[in-house]
């Protein structure tokens, strides 16, 4: 009686393993994948299967710290389903409404011409786009609430079609992962180059259904960038920049492999951590910053103080400040966030910052350049 049963199962399960092969094939044939609308040439991040109704896109960590992966399939609006595979999660492309989780974010929809795309956002400190401010004064977009402190009522009422998340950032995400909304990883701040970062407008077109528009917008980026970065390489001189200042007692500094020491390479400086291989930031005290940094020839400083920055305000908050070459004489790399729209913009506008730069560090080379987001404090 066995052998009778396994002559009639063992075919029966080959015929049926048969099929679905030959079903996977012709799968694979009817949605074969064509030339991506998108071409990816400095961003780690994420890559583009394209088969027309869908692309196939999966998130990494660009830094490598870490092997987790996203995969999303970006399936155009309507379209069949057939043929995504099982572990992709299916996002409906063009997304009518987003939220943003962080200003790197809402700097590709700014950059994109999108806002009326995003309704909600998380901080509006610091934020100087007329746009947005107005969507917010007019309930057309919503603040949700700090890192951690979310409000999942706000969220739920919004009803976006995706959140756009940082994963590997204390975020707090456990509050808005159980509310049946798609949340999208956006790695662009784990970018190590400044055209890596800025290429991630490619990523939130595709979920907008403008890559053309992207594509159009990153070539005049790319473009200028290089255009500038080739002016700076015939420099013979580098100067020497140290960056941040202390916080708590401890000094927030990026590693050598960052995209800031990336921004200062390019510029024709070199960055004081250059010689370390981290591509993050990470804390260290301040003897270690005095015995690499003290005889930089530029300090870079960002910050929020309130009221006119000068030195003698930097002197007030550590005497020790007065002790490093830059200071003495008097190269302060300065931008004040309560005054420019830093973090809003600069991750769109590389080549900008870049030009910013070498007009301080090499004046020479762009006469006519009028900085917009640095200057030399005076």
């Amino acid at each position: 009686m066995k052998n009778i049963l396994y002559i009639i199962i063992i075919p029966a399960i080959l015929f049926l393993s048969c099929n679905q092969n030959k079903k996977s094939e012709t799968a694979n044939k009817e949605h074969p994948k064509n030339t991506s609308s998108i071409e990816i040439k400095y961003a780690k991040g994420f890559t583009i299967d394209d088969y027309g109704n869908y692309k196939l896109v999966n998130v990494t960590d660009p830094s490598g710290e870490s092997n987790i992966s996203y995969k999303y399939a970006f399936l155009n609006r309507g379209a069949d389903k057939e043929g995504i595979p099982a572990d992709y999660q299916i996002i409906e492309v063009p997304v009518r409404s987003a939220i943003c989780m962080t200003t790197l974010q809402l700097s590709n929809f700014i950059k994109l011409n999108a806002l009326n795309k995003v309704v909600g956002i998380t901080s509006t400190r610091f934020l100087f786009n007329e746009q947005i401010n107005k969507q917010l004064k007019e309930g057309k977009t919503s603040k949700i609430g700090i890192e951690g402190e979310f409000d999942s009522e706000i969220v739920i009422a919004l009803n976006p079609d995706i959140i756009l998340v940082s994963p590997f950032k204390k975020g707090g995400y456990d509050a808005i992962r159980n509310l049946d909304i798609p949340l999208v990883s956006f790695l662009g701040y784990k970018e190590s180059s400044p055209l890596g970062q800025a290429e991630w407008i490619k990523f939130t077109a595709m979920l907008l259904g403008i890559e053309e528009q992207a594509n159009n917008q990153f070539k005049e980026i790319e473009n200028r960038y290089n255009e500038l970065k080739k002016l700076a390489t015939a420099v013979s001189q580098h100067p020497k920049v140290l960056s941040g200042e202390l916080h708590s007692g401890n000094w927030y500094v990026v590693g050598g492999k960052s995209y800031l020491a990336q921004l200062f390479r390019d510029a024709g400086a070199d960055y004081f951590m250059q010689n370390d291989n981290e591509s993050g930031g990470f804390y260290v005290d301040f003897e270690t910053v005095y015995s690499q940094g003290a005889k930089a020839d530029y300090w870079r400083m960002v910050n929020s103080y309130n009221g006119s920055f000068t030195y003698d305000a930097l002197k007030q908050s550590d005497a020790r400040y007065a002790d490093f070459d830059a200071f003495k004489e008097k190269r302060l790399i300065y931008c004040n966030l309560r005054e420019k729209p830093f973090y809003e913009n600069t991750p769109v506008e590389p080549e900008i910052v870049l030009a910013d730069l070498i007009k301080i560090f090499h004046p020479e080379l762009l006469p006519d350049h009028k900085t917009v987001y640095y200057e030399l404090l005076k």
